[in-house]
Protein backbone atom coordinates (compact mmCIF):
# COMPACT_ATOMS: atom_id res chain seq x y z
CA UNK A 1 0.00 0.00 0.00
CA UNK A 2 2.84 2.43 0.90
CA UNK A 3 4.78 1.75 -2.48
CA UNK A 4 1.35 2.40 -4.22
CA UNK A 5 0.33 5.82 -2.68
CA UNK A 6 4.21 6.93 -3.31
CA UNK A 7 3.92 6.07 -6.91
CA UNK A 8 0.92 7.72 -6.98
CA UNK A 9 2.23 10.69 -5.55
CA UNK A 10 5.28 10.78 -7.44
CA UNK A 11 3.30 10.98 -10.81
CA UNK A 12 0.96 13.46 -9.81
CA UNK A 13 3.86 16.05 -9.06
CA UNK A 14 6.75 14.68 -10.95
CA UNK A 15 5.66 13.78 -14.68
CA UNK A 16 8.51 12.77 -17.00
CA UNK A 17 8.36 15.17 -19.37
CA UNK A 18 12.11 14.93 -20.30
CA UNK A 19 12.07 13.35 -23.39
CA UNK A 20 15.16 14.61 -24.43
CA UNK A 21 16.69 15.07 -20.92
CA UNK A 22 17.65 19.06 -20.83
CA UNK A 23 15.93 21.74 -19.15
CA UNK A 24 15.01 23.29 -23.14
CA UNK A 25 11.91 20.71 -23.40
CA UNK A 26 9.87 23.08 -21.13
CA UNK A 27 8.94 25.48 -23.87
CA UNK A 28 6.96 22.44 -25.36
CA UNK A 29 4.69 22.02 -22.19
CA UNK A 30 1.84 24.44 -23.42
CA UNK A 31 1.20 21.95 -26.13
CA UNK A 32 1.47 18.93 -23.17
CA UNK A 33 -0.73 21.03 -20.97
CA UNK A 34 -2.20 23.66 -22.73
CA UNK A 35 -4.78 24.53 -20.17
CA UNK A 36 -2.63 25.46 -17.75
CA UNK A 37 0.78 25.43 -18.59
CA UNK A 38 0.61 28.92 -20.85
CA UNK A 39 -1.28 30.41 -17.58
CA UNK A 40 -1.00 33.52 -16.29
CA UNK A 41 0.43 32.32 -12.83
CA UNK A 42 3.19 30.18 -13.85
CA UNK A 43 6.01 29.17 -12.17
CA UNK A 44 9.12 29.12 -11.36
CA UNK A 45 9.77 33.47 -11.56
CA UNK A 46 12.50 35.71 -11.11
CA UNK A 47 12.49 37.65 -8.12
CA UNK A 48 13.39 41.38 -8.85
CA UNK A 49 14.52 42.22 -5.18
CA UNK A 50 13.76 46.22 -5.83
CA UNK A 51 10.34 45.30 -6.66
CA UNK A 52 9.26 43.16 -3.74
CA UNK A 53 6.85 44.74 -1.57
CA UNK A 54 6.99 44.74 2.43
CA UNK A 55 4.08 42.67 4.00
CA UNK A 56 3.40 42.53 7.71
CA UNK A 57 1.14 39.42 7.61
CA UNK A 58 4.13 37.24 6.51
CA UNK A 59 4.80 36.40 10.15
CA UNK A 60 6.92 32.94 11.63
CA UNK A 61 6.35 29.28 10.81
CA UNK A 62 4.90 26.79 12.84
CA UNK A 63 7.08 23.29 11.53
CA UNK A 64 5.66 20.39 12.87
CA UNK A 65 7.80 17.14 12.26
CA UNK A 66 10.40 18.32 10.73
CA UNK A 67 13.15 17.72 13.66
CA UNK A 68 11.47 14.20 13.43
CA UNK A 69 13.99 10.95 12.14
CA UNK A 70 11.04 8.53 11.09
CA UNK A 71 9.02 10.65 8.75
CA UNK A 72 11.44 9.58 5.60
CA UNK A 73 9.32 6.97 3.80
CA UNK A 74 11.32 6.56 0.83
CA UNK A 75 13.33 7.71 -1.91
CA UNK A 76 12.49 7.20 -5.58
CA UNK A 77 13.75 8.59 -8.51
CA UNK A 78 10.61 9.72 -10.25
CA UNK A 79 12.16 10.06 -14.21
CA UNK A 80 12.87 13.69 -13.85
CA UNK A 81 13.63 14.28 -10.20
CA UNK A 82 14.82 12.66 -6.72
CA UNK A 83 11.56 12.23 -4.61
CA UNK A 84 11.77 11.64 -0.97
CA UNK A 85 8.01 10.99 0.34
CA UNK A 86 7.58 12.39 3.52
CA UNK A 87 5.10 10.70 6.14
CA UNK A 88 2.25 13.41 6.24
CA UNK A 89 0.42 12.30 9.35
CA UNK A 90 3.51 13.57 11.41
CA UNK A 91 4.99 16.71 8.77
CA UNK A 92 3.03 20.17 8.82
CA UNK A 93 3.71 23.67 8.35
CA UNK A 94 1.37 26.61 9.52
CA UNK A 95 1.98 30.27 10.12
CA UNK A 96 3.23 32.77 7.57
CA UNK A 97 0.16 33.90 6.31
CA UNK A 98 -1.46 30.24 4.94
CA UNK A 99 -4.43 30.01 5.09
CA UNK A 100 -4.50 27.04 7.47
CA UNK A 101 -2.65 23.86 8.56
CA UNK A 102 -0.61 22.45 5.13
CA UNK A 103 0.38 18.12 5.40
CA UNK A 104 4.16 17.72 3.83
CA UNK A 105 3.93 15.12 1.69
CA UNK A 106 7.38 15.24 0.00
CA UNK A 107 10.14 17.43 -1.44
CA UNK A 108 12.16 17.03 -4.68
CA UNK A 109 15.25 18.81 -6.71
CA UNK A 110 15.99 20.21 -9.34
CA UNK A 111 19.64 20.72 -10.33
CA UNK A 112 21.82 21.93 -13.64
CA UNK A 113 25.14 19.97 -14.75
CA UNK A 114 27.59 19.06 -11.95
CA UNK A 115 29.99 22.23 -11.39
CA UNK A 116 29.45 23.59 -15.10
CA UNK A 117 26.24 24.84 -14.75
CA UNK A 118 23.47 25.96 -12.16
CA UNK A 119 19.82 24.28 -11.81
CA UNK A 120 17.52 26.13 -9.34
CA UNK A 121 14.31 26.87 -10.83
CA UNK A 122 13.80 30.61 -9.58
CA UNK A 123 16.27 32.66 -9.69
CA UNK A 124 17.07 35.88 -7.88
CA UNK A 125 17.80 39.23 -10.11
CA UNK A 126 19.03 37.39 -12.05
CA UNK A 127 21.31 34.70 -9.95
CA UNK A 128 20.35 30.58 -10.49
CA UNK A 129 21.66 29.01 -7.24
CA UNK A 130 23.13 25.53 -8.46
CA UNK A 131 20.33 23.61 -6.91
CA UNK A 132 16.83 24.21 -5.56
CA UNK A 133 15.29 22.21 -3.09
CA UNK A 134 11.09 22.11 -3.09
CA UNK A 135 8.82 20.40 -0.15
CA UNK A 136 5.51 20.15 -1.56
CA UNK A 137 2.57 20.29 0.93
CA UNK A 138 -1.68 19.98 0.70
CA UNK A 139 -3.79 22.14 2.45
CA UNK A 140 -5.46 20.05 5.46
CA UNK A 141 -9.09 20.44 4.09
CA UNK A 142 -7.78 17.86 1.33
CA UNK A 143 -7.60 15.37 3.77
CA UNK A 144 -3.86 14.64 2.07
CA UNK A 145 -5.25 14.59 -1.72
CA UNK A 146 -3.16 16.16 -3.93
CA UNK A 147 -5.33 15.32 -6.78
CA UNK A 148 -8.22 16.52 -4.72
CA UNK A 149 -7.10 19.82 -4.37
CA UNK A 150 -5.68 19.83 -8.21
CA UNK A 151 -9.60 18.68 -9.25
CA UNK A 152 -10.88 21.37 -7.57
CA UNK A 153 -8.38 24.44 -8.93
CA UNK A 154 -7.72 26.10 -5.86
CA UNK A 155 -5.37 28.67 -5.78
CA UNK A 156 -4.48 27.61 -1.88
CA UNK A 157 -4.75 24.26 -2.43
CA UNK A 158 -0.68 23.53 -2.36
CA UNK A 159 2.04 25.07 -0.27
CA UNK A 160 5.28 24.73 -1.84
CA UNK A 161 8.74 26.06 -0.11
CA UNK A 162 11.22 26.37 -1.82
CA UNK A 163 14.87 26.44 -0.64
CA UNK A 164 18.06 27.62 -2.79
CA UNK A 165 21.41 25.47 -2.44
CA UNK A 166 24.74 26.83 -2.83
CA UNK A 167 28.21 25.32 -2.94
CA UNK A 168 30.23 24.98 0.18
CA UNK A 169 33.62 24.11 0.23
CA UNK A 170 32.87 23.31 4.02
CA UNK A 171 32.77 19.54 4.38
CA UNK A 172 32.13 18.70 8.14
CA UNK A 173 28.29 21.17 7.53
CA UNK A 174 26.54 18.79 4.78
CA UNK A 175 26.67 15.17 6.52
CA UNK A 176 23.18 15.17 6.58
CA UNK A 177 23.17 15.39 2.36
CA UNK A 178 26.33 12.93 2.23
CA UNK A 179 23.76 10.58 3.76
CA UNK A 180 21.18 11.74 1.77
CA UNK A 181 22.81 11.81 -1.77
CA UNK A 182 24.80 7.97 -0.52
CA UNK A 183 21.04 6.65 -1.60
CA UNK A 184 21.68 7.82 -4.95
CA UNK A 185 23.20 4.69 -6.06
CA UNK A 186 20.87 2.69 -4.79
CA UNK A 187 17.53 4.82 -7.41
CA UNK A 188 19.85 5.20 -10.69
CA UNK A 189 17.18 4.72 -13.19
CA UNK A 190 13.59 6.25 -13.37
CA UNK A 191 10.88 4.64 -11.41
CA UNK A 192 13.42 2.88 -8.73
CA UNK A 193 12.95 3.35 -5.19
CA UNK A 194 14.12 2.27 -1.68
CA UNK A 195 12.90 2.75 1.69
CA UNK A 196 16.67 2.47 3.14
CA UNK A 197 16.48 6.65 3.79
CA UNK A 198 14.29 5.83 6.74
CA UNK A 199 15.11 6.56 10.44
CA UNK A 200 18.13 8.33 8.70
CA UNK A 201 18.00 12.30 8.52
CA UNK A 202 15.28 14.73 9.24
CA UNK A 203 14.59 18.24 7.55
CA UNK A 204 15.52 20.29 10.08
CA UNK A 205 19.60 18.44 9.30
CA UNK A 206 18.91 19.15 6.23
CA UNK A 207 17.66 22.69 5.92
CA UNK A 208 20.88 23.50 8.85
CA UNK A 209 21.69 27.32 8.06
CA UNK A 210 18.70 28.38 6.47
CA UNK A 211 16.88 31.24 8.73
CA UNK A 212 13.26 30.21 7.82
CA UNK A 213 11.97 33.87 8.92
CA UNK A 214 13.00 35.43 6.10
CA UNK A 215 11.28 34.66 2.87
CA UNK A 216 9.48 35.68 -0.30
CA UNK A 217 5.79 34.86 -1.37
CA UNK A 218 3.58 34.76 -4.31
CA UNK A 219 1.02 32.96 -5.81
CA UNK A 220 2.24 30.60 -8.67
CA UNK A 221 2.10 27.10 -10.66
CA UNK A 222 3.44 23.71 -10.27
CA UNK A 223 6.60 23.79 -12.21
CA UNK A 224 6.09 20.67 -14.32
CA UNK A 225 2.69 19.03 -16.75
CA UNK A 226 -0.14 20.10 -16.25
CA UNK A 227 1.50 23.26 -14.46
CA UNK A 228 -1.68 23.80 -11.62
CA UNK A 229 -1.92 27.38 -10.63
CA UNK A 230 -2.95 25.95 -7.06
CA UNK A 231 0.52 27.14 -5.33
CA UNK A 232 1.38 29.15 -2.85
CA UNK A 233 5.08 29.79 -3.14
CA UNK A 234 7.48 30.22 0.06
CA UNK A 235 11.15 31.21 -1.24
CA UNK A 236 13.24 31.02 1.20
CA UNK A 237 16.02 34.20 1.18
CA UNK A 238 19.07 31.93 2.57
CA UNK A 239 20.47 29.23 0.89
CA UNK A 240 21.44 26.03 2.43
CA UNK A 241 24.89 25.07 1.62
CA UNK A 242 25.81 21.94 0.18
CA UNK A 243 29.22 20.55 -0.23
CA UNK A 244 30.07 21.04 -4.78
CA UNK A 245 30.66 17.17 -4.76
CA UNK A 246 27.66 16.25 -2.85
CA UNK A 247 26.01 18.45 -5.81
CA UNK A 248 27.46 16.83 -8.18
CA UNK A 249 26.34 13.49 -7.10
CA UNK A 250 22.52 14.13 -8.55
CA UNK A 251 23.77 14.66 -12.13
CA UNK A 252 25.76 12.07 -12.65
CA UNK A 253 24.41 9.03 -10.74
CA UNK A 254 20.95 9.32 -11.61
CA UNK A 255 19.03 9.05 -15.09
CA UNK A 256 15.92 10.20 -16.93
CA UNK A 257 14.78 6.78 -18.05
CA UNK A 258 14.71 2.92 -16.80
CA UNK A 259 17.58 2.12 -18.80
CA UNK A 260 20.86 2.37 -17.35
CA UNK A 261 22.22 3.76 -20.74
CA UNK A 262 19.90 6.59 -21.01
CA UNK A 263 21.03 10.32 -20.93
CA UNK A 264 21.88 11.17 -17.11
CA UNK A 265 19.78 13.67 -15.42
CA UNK A 266 20.59 17.11 -16.02
CA UNK A 267 19.30 20.73 -16.19
CA UNK A 268 16.14 19.33 -14.77
CA UNK A 269 14.57 23.07 -14.17
CA UNK A 270 11.80 25.06 -15.61
CA UNK A 271 12.86 28.22 -17.16
CA UNK A 272 11.18 31.25 -15.00
CA UNK A 273 8.10 32.90 -16.36
CA UNK A 274 6.58 36.29 -16.86
CA UNK A 275 5.36 37.92 -13.47
CA UNK A 276 2.41 38.75 -15.18
CA UNK A 277 1.85 41.44 -13.10
CA UNK A 278 2.14 39.09 -10.05
CA UNK A 279 3.35 40.92 -6.80
CA UNK A 280 6.39 38.96 -5.23
CA UNK A 281 6.16 39.99 -1.02
CA UNK A 282 8.37 39.60 1.69
CA UNK A 283 8.39 40.21 5.60
CA UNK A 284 8.51 43.39 6.85
CA UNK A 285 12.07 43.35 8.77
CA UNK A 286 11.85 44.53 12.52
CA UNK A 287 13.48 48.25 12.57
CA UNK A 288 16.59 48.23 14.04
CA UNK A 289 15.60 50.87 16.78
CA UNK A 290 12.27 49.74 17.61
CA UNK A 291 13.79 46.64 18.62
CA UNK A 292 16.63 48.06 20.58
CA UNK A 293 14.16 49.89 22.83
CA UNK A 294 11.57 46.44 23.30
CA UNK A 295 15.01 44.69 24.62
CA UNK A 296 16.15 47.78 26.56
CA UNK A 297 13.75 49.95 27.64
CA UNK A 298 14.86 53.62 28.72
CA UNK A 299 16.44 53.59 31.88
CA UNK A 300 17.02 57.01 34.25
CA UNK A 301 19.99 58.77 33.43
CA UNK A 302 23.12 57.98 36.42
CA UNK A 303 22.99 61.03 38.75
CA UNK A 304 26.71 62.98 38.16
CA UNK A 305 28.79 63.72 41.43
CA UNK A 306 27.70 67.04 43.05
CA UNK A 307 24.58 67.42 40.50
CA UNK A 308 21.41 68.11 43.10
CA UNK A 309 18.14 67.67 41.33
CA UNK A 310 15.94 70.80 40.15
CA UNK A 311 12.21 71.01 40.20
CA UNK A 312 11.10 72.41 36.78
CA UNK A 313 8.13 74.74 36.52
CA UNK A 314 5.93 75.58 33.88
CA UNK A 315 4.52 79.43 33.18
CA UNK A 316 1.05 79.84 31.49
CA UNK A 317 0.05 82.92 30.75
CA UNK A 318 -3.38 83.74 30.37
CA UNK A 319 -5.03 86.48 28.13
Amino acid sequence: MIVLLVTCLVALLSPSVHSAGSSADYTHWPKIAPTFCNGSKQSPINIVTSSVQGNSKLTSFTFTGFDDNSTFISITNSGDSVVVSLDDEKVAVKGGDLPGLYNAKQFHLHWGNGSSSPGSEHTVDGKQYPMELHIVSVHSKYNGSVSAALAANDSTGLAVLGFFIEATSEQNKTKSWDILTSFLTSIPNSGSTTTDIMDQITLDSLLEGVDRTKYYRYQGSLTTPDCNEVVIWTVFKDPIKVSQNLIKRFSTTTNFKAASTSVLMTNNFRGVQPLNGRVVTSQVPQPAGRAHQRLHPPQPYPALPGWKPVELYSICWIR
